[in-house]
């Protein structure tokens, strides 16, 4: 007895269901099946509210919303089905009622939105992390950047302060501050890292990780030359750094400072009322194997202090380096009157106005 006409399309049916489950089961759904199973049910709840529900409450235009949380929220190929599911949904309604519900301007917007969280959902996926857990990481990460930027409490008698600027007014940037207190003696390390914004972001969160290592567990002399092996050995030819060490003994004012391609520290004496440059030269970071760094010395008495900068400040594109310094000099001396702590912001936000650079400044003064 041969099957009926009907036997066979319900047979037929049957078998398509279940493969299509299977294949649910197996690529689409995966971890995020409940997520997609509500956001298939959203849209499909749009559409039949559109065709039978109250007169405006359900507007197709509504199923963009189950796009974005799709971008937001689902796998590439488990968002490749709900837009599916959209687009039969919007057929539907286009269908049931009238193609006027459902025009070309709609269409678009929806389109366009589907394609930027189907991009959106990729990034997310070679990442690893679905929803805001990307983000959150990101500010978990800027969080333990500008806190490894602040600097040690110090004994009476001294003072310190660091204001750090990224270019564009973003969250990241190439330059950072990292710094250590031993007892008695202060290390401070002044590092930009080549580009500017996000661009130095991803590398100065990385570096500022190891540099902050070592500058707590390498002989002070020999921090910059252990942080050029690592550049050497694990920098993958990514560009330069330069960096500026400063390592004060707290009992007696006696300071090396020590450079690698780095504009120049500035020493305030308060006995002359001056700012002057200390002589500290050295190879940038990462180009040379096995570079030595020579420190040049002196000696904070009451009264004087040091300022450490990053190229931010005094670097102007066609125009000499040390009209740089020299306006750097300069702004300097207006922090003195105004006093340390307040004055340093007030010289970063002269020396930065009309860049689109990142930079940084250190004051260390001893009262």
């Amino acid at each position: 007895m041969k099957p009926t006409p009907t036997a066979k399309i319900a047979r037929l049916l049957r078998t398509t269901t279940q493969r299509l489950v299977a294949v649910l089961r197996r690529k689409v759904l995966f971890r995020y099946r409940l997520v997609l199973i509500t956001l298939v049910t959203l849209a499909v709840g749009i559409g039949v509210g559109a065709v039978w529900g109250p007169p405006g409450w359900f507007p197709p235009s509504s199923t963009i919303l189950t796009v974005l949380a799709g971008g937001l929220l689902l796998k590439r190929k488990s968002l490749a089905f709900l837009f599916t599911v959209v687009a039969a949904v919007l057929l539907f309604v286009a269908f049931m009622l009238d193609f006027g519900q459902v025009g070309p301007g709609l269409l678009v917007t929806i389109g366009v939105t589907a394609v930027l969280s189907y991009l959106l959902s990729g990034v997310r996926e070679r990442l690893g992390v679905q929803g805001l857990s990307g983000e959150m990481m990101l500010l978990d990460l800027r969080d333990r950047l500008r806190h490894q930027g602040r600097l040690p409490e110090l004994p009476d008698g001294w003072g310190r302060t660091a204001v750090l600027r990224q270019a564009g007014g973003s969250s990241f940037g190439g330059d950072f501050v990292v710094s250590i207190r031993r007892e008695d003696r202060l290390d401070v390390a002044v590092v930009d890292v080549s580009g500017k914004g996000v661009d130095a972001g991803t590398r100065a969160l990385m570096l500022s990780g190891a540099f902050s290592g070592l500058i707590g567990s390498v002989p002070t002399g020999d921090f910059l030359s252990h942080c050029n092996d690592y550049l050497i050995r694990d920098g993958g030819g990514e560009g330069f750094v330069t960096a500026v060490h400063l390592s004060v003994d707290l009992d007696t004012g006696e300071f090396q400072i020590a450079s690698a391609g780095h504009p120049p520290a500035l020493h305030y004496d308060s006995g002359c009322g001056v700012w002057s440059t200390t002589e500290a030269k050295g190879v940038v970071l990462g180009v040379i194997p096995e570079m030595t760094y020579s420190s040049v010395e002196g000696k904070l008495r009451p009264g004087d202090a040091i300022m450490l900068c990053t190229d931010g400040l005094i670097e102007t594109p066609g125009e000499d380096l040390d009209a740089g310094i020299d306006r750097l000099l300069g702004a300097a001396e207006s922090v003195v009157g105004r006093g340390f702590a307040t004055g340093a912001g007030e010289v970063v936000d002269v020396l930065s106005k009309d860049k689109n650079d990142d930079c940084a400044l250190v004051v260390l003064w001893r009262d």
